[in-house]
């Protein structure tokens, strides 16, 4: 009997290790079935238990596909999709390998939606999902993690991206097969169909990316010069990302690596034809934009173009190179039509050979598309090969890898026009060396400023420099002693008072918000952008900009520093400090990781996240916030703004109110103000307001009223005066049900959801003596 219980256990732990190691492999004898619950139970994981592949349906459709998602992660975030331009009705479908090797997605009635094309025919055949999520076919026993699956898969998924790039995924050429590998964007987060954007590697002239919208190209990578692309912004992700060109005789392709390996990133051609680079945030459970192309005009296909230069930071964008004019000066300089270009001032002199060479610092280097590349060639020897022929035009290093941007080896020779060429102020971008007629060689390198200087003007300075060496460190120190001074005095006089609040060195601010690169852009109102800041030691902060141009930002600005800084209370959000240096105008406030209120009301996924405990904590959270603003504080404060935009919430989901801009400072005894500058957002805005200009306490509580509806409802008041008729319909729903059921998951009590409606009636009657105080709020929620 002892025998027989021992052969058991022996059996059910050869099983449980059996099908341990089978988590991430499918057999011709196991296919994967669409599982009903779409918990994922029989779904391969990877053998890391990072990436899992299974059914799936977008949040909102039926339809059924099969794809690969991050494991570890909350949200679904697919990468790969198999059958997404023919997705399957029902749950009745399954995943098959044949005892070929062939793949194929099926339902019970044996039509077939989609199959992979093998390679070559496999005896014993198995699936696989790495933990790089590629899912191949490979033979039985034939797997080594140290070698490329390329030398031994009949299939694999890297082979047919859709729209995201994972690193170690290859965008480009397989020379053999004659395979181009490239991204295709999804029409929408809910459907993942096939658009009509592509982002690949393409081979003519020197080798770049497109971006095209079908065959129009939108976005273009410039020349991979041994480093990088040479228009691709370095600065945001070359900390813990690593870029690489491959180029052999079987292979053309661009990939990527992580320097630490935890960390979680993709790229991804996004439904409106940006191709984002995202890195997973734990902390805000989200993905966070680090860098996307194109960025702005300059960076999208032509700027500007033949012969001209698109300056990303100043107005005009579009200038001629040196010594070149506008083609139509009319439609250059009236109606601002840059498309016909520029074109020389100066014949080139090919008879004679007297042209000289001009270096343009820091671009993008223009199309390559129909230009020639001599890789052995040093960059003197170019420049000679491109004064001896008539034809060149402008040549520059097709790799820089050995030394600096003018140094390097290997020639890109232009033999027509230049286009698309994009400055960055940025000395470690790339040089361009353009042909000029020797009339024009001495204005236009004086007019490219340093490159103009000689030999002994540069030693000048250099002696000059040493000798004020001296000079200059002592100025320094008195500098230093003076700059705290220097900075609050700017500080008060900015705000026209004296006032305790931490002072941030612009540099400091610069340097957290990635030089307030784009990738940390949270947001924009009409007081300037809004960036997120990771300083090196301590929390992650928000950084708001006041905008040069701005109407309101001014104003808004000296209210927040001389308002909420006196102010302190768990849900009003809470302002760190300040910077008034050269100009900037920026306050600093703790970052709020889960966003405004309204990104969750109004998002059809986000929206499930908020059950009835959660917003009924908002509510009162809200509440106490306004009831400190009104009575509690040592100032009595009305807000005039308070919407569902302008309550930020933190990690754990607790509501703070922001953005006191236009907020009013009553005294102890001060109870109504008027104004004849309406300002605020209209469909919040109480009708005395709106009408007369009155505002009081009661003006808050009628916006509290307002984003009570949208809270409750998710829907988004569109007037103030025509809510009633809605509020009203609502209340009366009781005796139908709790019409707020979709929104009130987990509320059980009818007399809850009915009190709250009462309470938004009550809020926001349009007769102001009906309008609830904030006190009376509190004891009645």
């Amino acid at each position: 009997m002892a025998r027989m219980e021992f052969l058991v256990a022996v059996l059910t732990l050869f099983l449980i290790v059996t099908l341990s190691a089978a988590v991430d492999t499918l057999t011709p004898q196991q296919p994967l079935l669409d599982d009903d619950d779409d918990g994922g139970a029989f779904d391969l994981i990877s053998a890391g238990g990072k990436f899992q592949l299974g059914f799936f349906s977008p949040s909102s459709s039926i339809n059924r596909y099969v794809g690969i998602w991050f494991h570890n992660i909350s949200v679904q975030s697919v990468v790969w999709v198999a059958n997404r331009d023919h997705p399957i009705a029902s749950r009745a479908c399954r995943l098959s390998l044949t005892p070929n090797g062939t793949l194929v997605i099926s339902d019970d009635e044996s039509t077939i939606y989609w199959s992979s094309a093998n390679l070559f025919t496999v005896g014993r055949p198995v699936a696989q999902l790495l933990d790089d999520a590629n899912f191949i076919v490979r033979e039985a026993g034939s797997y080594d993690p140290t070698v490329d699956p390329n030398s031994y898969s009949a299939w694999q998924s890297f082979d047919f991206l859709t729209d995201t790039l994972l690193p170690g995924m290859k965008l480009g050429w397989n020379l053999t097969s004659r395979l181009d590998r490239k991204l295709t964007l999804s029409v929408s987060n809910d459907d993942p169909t096939t658009g009509n954007y592509t982002l690949g590697v393409e081979l003519e002239g020197d080798t770049q990316e497109f971006l095209r919208q079908g065959t129009k190209a939108q976005w273009r990578s410039g020349p991979w010069n041994g480093l990088y692309f040479s228009g691709v912004p370095r600065s945001l992700t070359e900390s813990f990302v690593g870029y690489y060109m491959l180029v052999i005789s079987e292979e053309v392709a661009h990939s990527y690596f992580l320097h630490n390996p935890s960390v979680i990133m993709r790229e991804v051609l996004t439904p409106s034809g940006l191709m984002s680079g995202e890195v997973w945030s734990e902390s805000a459970q989200s993905w966070i934009v680090q860098s996307y192309m194109p960025m702005d005009r300059c960076d999208r296909v032509p700027p500007c173009g033949p012969n001209a230069v698109c300056y990303p930071n100043t107005w005009p964008q579009c200038k001629c190179l040196p010594r070149f004019h506008p083609k139509n000066s009319i439609n250059w300089e009236v109606i601002q039509d840059t498309s016909g270009g520029c074109v020389r001032t100066t014949a080139l002199d090919c008879s004679n050979s007297t042209d000289g060479i001009f270096r343009k610092n820091s671009v993008k280097l223009p199309d390559t598309s129909s230009s020639s590349v001599n890789r052995s060639m040093s960059l003197e020897e170019c420049q000679t090969w491109c004064l001896m022929n008539c034809s060149c035009t402008s040549y520059a290093a097709s790799n820089i890898s050995s030394g600096g941007t003018g140094r390097g080896r290997g020639c890109i020779i232009w033999t027509s026009d230049l286009v698309e060429i994009l400055y960055f102020d940025d000395t470690s971008y790339q040089d361009l060396y353009v042909r000029l007629a020797a009339t024009d060689l001495a204005a236009a390198t004086e007019s490219n400023g340093h490159n103009g200087r000689s030999r002994a003007s540069v030693i000048l300075l250099a002696v000059s420099f040493v000798s004020t060496f001296l000079l200059a460190g002592v100025a320094g120190s008195i500098w230093l002693s003076k700059k705290r001074k220097s900075d609050a005095d700017e500080a008060s006089q900015a705000t026209g008072e004296d006032f305790d609040l931490p002072l941030f060195d612009l540099s400091t601010i610069a340097e957290a918000t990635a030089n307030f690169s784009v990738g940390n852009k949270l947001g924009e109102g009409g007081f300037g952008p809004v960036y997120m800041g990771r300083p090196r030691k301590g929390q992650e902060i928000a950084v708001k900009r006041l905008s040069k141009t701005s109407t309101q930002g001014a104003l808004e600005f000296k209210n927040e520093v001389t308002l909420i800084a006196k102010l302190q209370h768990r849900n009003l959000v809470r302002l760190l400090g300040c910077c008034i240096q050269r100009g900037e105008r920026i306050l600093i406030y703790e970052y709020m990781p889960n966003g405004s209120l309204d990104t969750f009301l109004f998002d059809r996924d986000k929206c499930a996240l908020l059950d009835w405990t959660t917003r009924y904590s908002i509510i009162v959270g809200v509440a106490k916030g306004l009831l400190y603003l009104h009575h509690d504080s040592k100032y009595r404060i009305i807000h005039r703004d308070l919407k569902t935009s302008n309550i930020l919430l933190d990690k754990d989901m607790n509501p703070k109110i922001s953005d006191f801009g236009i907020a009013e400072l009553f005294s102890s005894d001060e109870t109504i103000g008027n104004t004849k500058r309406i300002v605020g957002t209209n469909r919040y805005m109480s009708p005395e307001y709106v009408m007369n200009g009155i505002f009081s306490m009661k003006s808050d509580v009628f916006n509290f009223g307002m984003e009570l509806v949208e809270r409750n409802s998710a829907l988004e008041v569109v007037d103030s005066f025509a809510y009633d008729e809605r509020l009203c319909e609502t209340a009366t729903a009781s005796q139908r049900g709790c019409a707020f059921a979709t929104f009130l998951h987990g509320c059980t009590s009818t007399s809850d959801t009915l009190h709250l409606k009462v309470l938004s009636l009550w809020c926001g009657d349009l007769r102001a003596v009906v309008v609830a105080g904030c006190h009376l709020l509190i004891f009645f929620i």
